[in-house]
């Protein structure tokens, strides 16, 4: 049950003794709620550097004397809500380093005869007293000389012996729960030149005449007089208020979850009477009056409200201050009147002229207010107004312009559901509170502006920094924001802090970019790196921003896709280069023609052969056709039908398909071939297509015909179908001897009948 640091936590584990075994290494020993009954001499004996004990909620009924003897160390000792009847001084004689020391709850009735505490020098702590504790004796807190503070349950404490804790110096804070009004007097005189806050629970004062100064030691050191869950009425609030001004040295008074049984009808002239109060502070929190609409205006009161800096009267149903009476709190500088019920046209007799003259400080909080425009008209007439807190009033609109106290540096409207700013606010604040609204921008000018508050708005951007040019701290926190770049966080040139926290951050490449390399982001920025995380690109989504870091892809996107189109038109234009080196185009152009040749029916039907040959020669060598070939062979006997594409075309027609279809028209394709054939783009087509027949059928359609000599090298390399043909099969030959012309006719002509 030990960690490292042998801090042993042993606690609910059901234990009905303290384990054996511990020994001198173990610093804190945690035993609470367990069952343990007793402890015993040799329990804790090796626990000789044991620095805090704990042993509360037990039901520890005896402890032997020297349990305890070998704790020098112990700074934390607690037994409370055991079941311990009584206290011996025995058990504490040997803790010379005990600081704290808890033992209410237990069913001691008192704490002996003598003092238990004589030799805990060093207590700063003490924290006793049960329902059935009953007596405080004389002696009983000998040897205690300085306490931090002073907790006693002594709710049904009967007696009290006087004097009994004069022997104590000073107690910083001490707390009673007291019931007996006379036994609070008599601790009340014990403890004016000792404590400073005095805290008393559950009293109901009863009326009594003795002065709550007699017999007390001066100079009186209490400053701070609090009631908690006390009763008071007309009759005691009015003798309390006279008896609390013997008190010279109490300057504040306060009263939380009290109940005030009366009308406000106090004893003015009494109070009058009894002089003036040094009373400067005024707390009342959650003071119940039963009827409180009936409350009187405590008139005859003015001349004990002149002295007073600072009142709170909060969650008490205030609905208003007579305005006679707020003329004479002359000195007053802070005033707290939220969560009350005060409404506009009952602020107008409470703020009245005149009233509160030296007031620095209002809050208005939480009450009734309606109109923006009558409030800051009220409060104008604060001449020293400084400080003032309308929040959370359901003031709903906000008009365009608004009277103000003149030298208002700080205004809170956060929570008041005005649906944008306007010149309303005025231009002298330093700080501004515009919280919860909704507001969907913020374009203000305040130039002495150094404090903005917009949490819990819908800004989707950093408002812009040259209307508010001297601003310090900024709170965008939980709005619509995005990112922020770092030309708008650079803008506010005097800012410190900047609380943009709880927003929905895109991680974008730029605003990651600004946040990783902004040195000043870890000093600015409230709540970082915890409060700021990324809302998207999904796949970081609940990451923290400044752990996050995207791909060269997801930051670049445009650029790679770029680059990448790029890349793709220069491997186009490469493809293109090459095609056109090695006639890609040609080849491609000749296999769509191929394609859509291989559709068509492999040989016309006989009825379809219109020509003996198809003539596919270049447009050089037209000369010899026409006036040569053509005639020699259309005037034979019987005449060859030949098809020319000048002369047999179909105007219109795709010239590919023109060729094609003469192709099939005809019985033979006749190749003239020459020099200039080979560079004939239209002749390649012609002998390509007629190699779709010529291979495809296995036949001898093509018949070529050798006009002049053709040097190999001069046919390009993708006439290789060409070169094939004219190796494996025949070809004729235009021979220039005028008489062998004759058998080349012959020849020609039986191989367009074969």
């Amino acid at each position: 049950s030990c960690d490292a640091n042998q801090l042993c936590n042993c606690s609910s584990m059901g234990l009905d003794f303290i384990p054996p075994g511990l020994t001198a290494k173990i610093t804190v020993l945690n035993l609470a709620h367990n069952r343990i009954k007793h402890i015993q001499s040799q329990d804790l004996q090796q626990a000789v550097n044991l620095r805090a004990l704990l042993l509360q909620s037990n039901k520890i009924s005896s402890i032997d004397e020297d349990s305890f003897q070998s704790l020098a160390k112990l700074e934390l000792l607690d037994l409370s809500n055991n079941s311990l009847a009584h206290l011996s001084p025995l058990w504490f004689g040997h803790l010379f380093s005990l600081q704290h020391l808890h033992l209410q709850g237990n069913s001691y009735r008192d704490l002996g005869q003598s003092s238990p505490f004589s030799s805990l020098r060093n207590l700063s702590s003490l924290h006793l007293g049960n329902p059935q504790f009953s007596v405080i004796r004389q002696g009983n807190f000998e040897g205690i000389e300085l306490l931090h503070k002073l907790w006693i349950d002594g709710s049904n404490l009967s007696q009290y012996e006087q004097g009994s804790l004069k022997s104590i110096k000073a107690i910083n804070h001490m707390i009673i729960n007291l019931r007996n009004s006379n036994i609070f007097s008599e601790i009340v005189r014990d403890l004016l030149h000792s404590v400073t806050c005095l805290e008393v629970t559950e009293i109901k004062l009863a009326l009594q005449n003795k002065s709550l100064v007699q017999n007390s030691i001066r100079p009186f050191r209490i400053q701070k007089l609090t009631f908690k869950e006390a009763f008071f009425t007309d009759e005691t609030i009015s003798q309390a208020i006279v008896l609390v001004k013997e008190i010279t040295s109490l300057k504040e008074l306060e009263a939380v979850n009290c109940v005030l049984k009366g009308q406000g009808r106090w004893n003015t002239g009494e109070i009058a009477k009894s002089g003036k109060s040094f009373v400067e502070t005024i707390t009342i929190i959650k003071v119940m009056i039963q009827n409180f609409h009936l409350f009187l205006d405590l008139d005859g009161m003015e001349s004990q409200v002149n002295k007073l800096k600072r009142l709170t009267i909060a969650s008490s149903n205030v609905f208003m201050v007579p305005c006679n009476l707020a003329r004479h709190f002359s000195s007053l500088l802070y005033l707290d009147f939220h969560d009350n019920l005060l409404v506009n046209n009952r602020l107008n007799e409470t703020i009245c002229n005149g009233s509160w003259p030296s007031l620095q400080t209002l809050n208005l909080s939480q009450n009734s207010l309606k109109s923006l425009e009558q409030t800051a008209k009220y409060t104008s007439r604060l001449p020293k107004l400084n400080n003032l807190d309308i929040s959370q009033n359901n003031f709903g609109e906000i008009p365009d312009a608004c009277t103000w106290p003149s030298h208002l540096k700080y205004l809170n409207l956060s929570s008041t559901q005005i649906p944008k700013v306007t010149r309303c606010i005025p231009e002298t604040l330093e700080v501004l509170d515009v919280s919860g609204n909704n507001l969907k921008e913020f374009g203000l000018e305040l130039t002495s502006l150094k404090e903005l508050y917009l949490t819990r708005n819908q800004l989707k951007t950093l408002p812009g920094a040259a209307p508010i040019p001297n601003l310090v701290t900024l709170s965008v926190r939980r709005n619509k924001l995005n990112s922020f770049s770092k030309e708008e966080f650079e803008s506010f040139r005097r800012l410190e802090l900047l609380d943009a926290g709880d927003n929905n951050f895109i991680c974008s490449c730029e605003f990651l970019s600004f946040i990783h390399h902004e040195a000043r982001i870890a000093q600015v920025l409230v709540g970082w790196p915890d409060k700021y995380v990324c809302d998207s690109p999904l796949a970081v989504r609940g990451a923290q921003v400044g752990a996050v870091h995207l791909s060269l892809m997801e930051c670049h996107r445009s650029l790679v896709v770029s680059l990448i189109c790029v890349l793709v038109f220069l491997v186009i234009l490469l493809l293109v280069a090459v095609g056109y080196k090695y006639h890609m185009v040609w080849y491609l152009r000749m296999t769509w023609a191929w394609l859509q040749a291989k559709r068509k029916p492999r040989r016309a039907p006989p009825k379809d052969i219109c020509y003996d040959a198809f003539v596919s020669y270049s447009e050089n060598d037209s000369d010899w056709v026409e006036n040569t070939m053509v005639r020699e062979l259309e005037q034979a006997c019987p005449p060859f039908r030949l098809c020319l594409h000048k002369r047999d075309f179909v105007p219109g027609k795709w010239i590919v398909d023109n060729i094609i279809d003469s192709i099939e028209k005809s019985h033979k394709t006749l190749f003239v071939l020459s020099e200039h054939f080979v560079q004939s783009e239209w002749c390649k087509y012609e002998l390509d297509f007629s190699h779709f027949r010529l291979f495809d059928e296995n036949n001898d359609a093509a018949i070529l015909v050798l006009l002049e000599p053709i040097q190999s090298q001069a046919i390009p390399k993708r006439f290789c179908k060409l070169r094939k043909i004219m190796n494996t099969k025949t070809y004729l030959e235009w021979p220039a001897d005028e008489e062998q012309q004759q058998v080349f006719w012959e020849s020609l002509k039986g191989a367009l009948k074969s």
